[in-house]
């Protein structure tokens, strides 16, 4: 294998696609802030984001590291499912995953020793940080592994969804607001549809081989009906949240993805039917779905 086919694997592995995220909603944390008339420290601002983003790719690395046997049997791994493929035998060393997540881990570490120098940290931040490694971490590594114990699904959803803004908008405040809450409520909804719908096309390769994601563990009928009551639950949180106070131009994203929303629900009531499923397309409508969400959130908070 050349030089330049095992740096693209090694892109590949990172699954760069999927820290857009991370960007998009540490960058709402920070655009609450800002919107609330905190000054935004470029400098804090870059070594908070670093932080999160290395802390995301730990859990990408571990995750692949930890799962890659069962994931390279999956014969319906799409780009956002089944991992990335990137390892075996006619990628990279499995190993390779292990040492990068461990690299990651230092690299966060570092970022964490350079907050504590620039002081003027609040615990309220320190707390989000732990929990948000922590999350990562135990998602796919052992002891505690959660991604099988049938509730890894959820916790990830709210260490993505909620703790990153929370991050991002403690350090730049110290303190939360209730703008923080309204905005994390619908994402976290999203965000837990997204990883049902990512585990739906694993769904046959797991029962094989005895993967207790929760989509195996409450059975694939009641995976799909948790999916569509995360995703009417997060629209109805929009909703709510306008109604308690959020701002029209931030609360109008939540109308922009709802033809989105309902695309997602129609999709998989054609696959419950069992109508021939486009992986592809129905877990790209999941990411979309929940990307979309925190972008129009972001920018809805900057431009008010």
């Amino acid at each position: 294998m050349s030089s330049r086919d095992r740096l693209l694997d090694f892109i590949r592995l990172s699954r760069p696609h999927f820290l857009i995220g991370g960007v998009l909603l540490f960058g709402l944390g920070a655009a609450i802030a800002n919107y609330l008339g905190e000054d935004i420290s470029l400098f804090r601002y870059l070594i908070g984001q670093g932080f999160v983003t290395c802390i995301q790719l730990m859990g990408h690395y571990l995750n692949e590291y930890y799962d890659a046997p069962i994931d390279n049997l999956n014969e319906n791994r799409t780009p956002f499912n089944a991992g990335s493929g990137a390892l075996g035998a006619d990628g990279l060393p499995r190993s390779t995953a292990f040492y990068a997540a461990i690299t990651m881990l230092t690299l966060a570490g570092t970022l964490a020793g350079i907050m504590l120098l620039v002081g003027d940290i609040s615990l309220l931040s320190w707390i989000f940080g732990l929990l948000g490694f922590l999350g990562a971490y135990s998602y796919s590594a052992p002891p505690l592994r959660t991604s099988v114990t049938g509730y890894g699904e959820l916790i990830t959803s709210v260490v993505v969804a909620g703790f990153a803004p929370s991050f991002g908008f403690s350090l730049f405040t110290g303190e939360l607001h209730r703008l923080i809450l309204m905005s994390s409520v619908p994402l976290i909804s999203f965000h837990f549809a997204m990883m049902l719908a990512f585990e739906l096309p694993d769904y046959a390769t797991d029962l094989k081989f005895e993967k207790q994601t929760l989509m195996v563990r409450v059975g694939w009928e009641t995976g799909m009906r948790m999916h569509d009551y995360a995703i009417l639950f997060g629209v109805l949180s929009f909703i709510i949240a306008f109604l308690s106070g959020l701002p029209g131009r931030v609360a109008i994203g939540g109308l922009i993805v709802l033809p989105l929303a309902l695309a997602q629900i129609w999709q998989m009531n054609r696959i419950r039917n069992g109508y021939p499923p486009n992986w592809r397309v129905f877990t790209l409508g999941a990411l979309l779905l929940f990307g979309l969400s925190a972008y129009f959130l972001t920018l809805g908070f900057l431009l008010s």
